[in-house]
């Protein structure tokens, strides 16, 4: 069964494998014992620690170990902060930041402090000047992922950081995504990372914290770590981690350019029409070299991911009909692009073209077969009725709905009219102007309503 799933997780490495398996034996002893058994431990701890910084591009002595990625970002903000409270207690962020920097962010304020979110542009990237525009006087610390989770698409972190550098603020670069295909630009005062996203085991994150960063960790001080970790190293997963990294290092240039090449053959047939009402979205060539992401018009993401399930394919999306919370994405919500039947697919290394051709031969029947259930309209317009607006009550049902009624009904009116549509679900703010770019339809605007909201769209075409 195809795992097209790595960016949440990859699948664990053979050398990570076999490094786990050799340090159960070498690596359970408490490092900071002064017998063999311990001295055995601490030469283990070590040598990953030196593995892992040249990975990333620092000293030893500037790495730390952690129990996850998440725990990484949270040290690294809560000391970054803390390091610089005379400053301030202002954070600057993207808006497409991963959920881990997000909930920092509100902690924060909930705590008194304040932050900003510097906006993106259609492809999910941020410009570099506006962080400038956001630094203040009290700014302590800014943050910037190396690549998207979601959509792929890489940041201009060395321009940033050059930006951030000129106002005296450090910048936190989180690359969980991008270390496994290559070191970060030069630039950054902290970085963070989760082995679980290049093959290493779960359970281990990197902290990487720049000599003369202003840092002062949280919590009760502990001896191991420098105090930024506190706790018993898991020296065979931390080992495992560092093995893996290196090895997944040394095969990135060649699978790269394998797994972009693959990537290539996905956008290409989606672009070329394999599946009618599609919407590729993230930055077509500054993009991890093995992620592609895509939104369907009048389907919702839940089922598409039941059915490439069904169809042995596993797959991720950003749609908030896949989310506990029922909230669209924040990264394609601040993108602006569709949020409904949005799928991520992420190649592991390995993955054949055999395999991607599979999934293209697929992908249109799956789209198909939900949108025939959910009643959704063909890509082809219906005749002008002599109506010039009507109203579509979609109130009290979930998006595509109340897209798939627009799309059904607009061409009963001719160029110029306008159709309004009620709504009370939230993903029809984001959804119902996408659908206009795609269509290329006018979207008027929101006006208020007796129960939600009232959508206006003008029919151009």
């Amino acid at each position: 069964m195809p795992y097209f799933d790595s960016a949440s997780s990859a699948p664990l490495h053979p050398v990570a494998r076999q490094a786990l398996l050799a340090s159960l034996d070498e690596g359970w002893a408490d490092p900071s014992r002064l017998y063999r058994e311990g001295r055995r431990a601490a030469l283990l701890l070590d040598a990953a620690r030196e593995a892992a910084a040249a990975a990333v591009g620092c000293r030893p002595d500037e790495l730390v170990f952690t129990s996850s990625g998440t725990r990484a970002v949270h040290s690294a903000i809560e000391g970054a902060l803390s390091g610089r409270r005379r400053v301030g207690r202002h954070l600057v962020l993207s808006a497409v930041e991963h959920s881990s920097v997000l909930h920092a962010a509100a902690a924060l304020e909930a705590a008194g402090g304040s932050s900003t979110e510097v906006p993106v542009d259609r492809s999910g990237a941020v410009d570099p000047a506006a962080y400038g525009e956001a630094l203040r006087a009290d700014t302590a610390l800014a943050c910037l992922q190396s690549a998207n989770h979601e959509v792929g698409t890489e940041q201009p972190v060395a321009r940033t950081a050059e930006i951030c550098a000129a106002g005296g603020v450090p910048l936190l670069v989180d690359a969980a995504q991008s270390l496994g295909w290559g070191p970060v630009p030069d630039g950054w005062s902290l970085l963070a990372a989760s082995a679980h996203k290049w093959g290493g085991p779960a359970g281990v994150g990197l902290l990487a914290v720049r000599k003369g960063v202003r840092f002062a960790p949280q919590g009760p001080a502990d001896e191991r770590e420098s105090g930024r970790a506190p706790g018993f190293e898991n020296i065979p997963a931390v080992v495992a981690a560092a093995a893996s990294l290196r090895a997944v290092r040394a095969e990135a240039a060649a699978e790269s350019v394998r797994l972009r090449a693959l990537v290539d053959r996905i956008r290409g047939a989606l672009g070329g029409g394999l599946v009618p009402d599609v919407e590729v979205v993230g930055d077509p060539v500054r993009r991890l070299p093995h992620l592609v992401t895509f939104s369907c018009l009048y389907v919702d993401g839940e089922t598409l991911l039941h059915e490439l399930d069904r169809a042995e394919f596993s797959v991720s999306s950003g749609s908030s009909c896949t989310s506990s919370t029922l909230t669209p994405s924040h990264v394609l919500k601040a993108m602006g692009v569709l949020t409904e039947g949005n799928i991520r697919v992420s190649l592991p290394a390995g993955t054949t073209g055999a395999e991607v051709d599979r999934f293209l031969e697929v992908l249109p029947g799956v789209v198909a077969g939900a949108r025939e259930r959910l009643g959704a309209p063909s890509s082809a317009a219906s005749s002008p009725a002599p109506r010039a607006s009507l109203v579509v009550d979609a109130l009290g049902r979930r998006c595509p709905i109340p897209v798939i009624e627009l799309a059904k009904v607009i061409g009963e009116v001719p160029v110029g009219g306008t159709v309004t549509v009620l709504a009370d679900d939230e993903a029809a703010r984001l959804d119902i102007p996408a659908w206009c770019e795609m269509r290329e339809q006018e979207y008027v605007g929101e006006e208020p309503a007796d129960r939600g909201s009232a959508y206006v769209v003008r029919r151009l075409l």
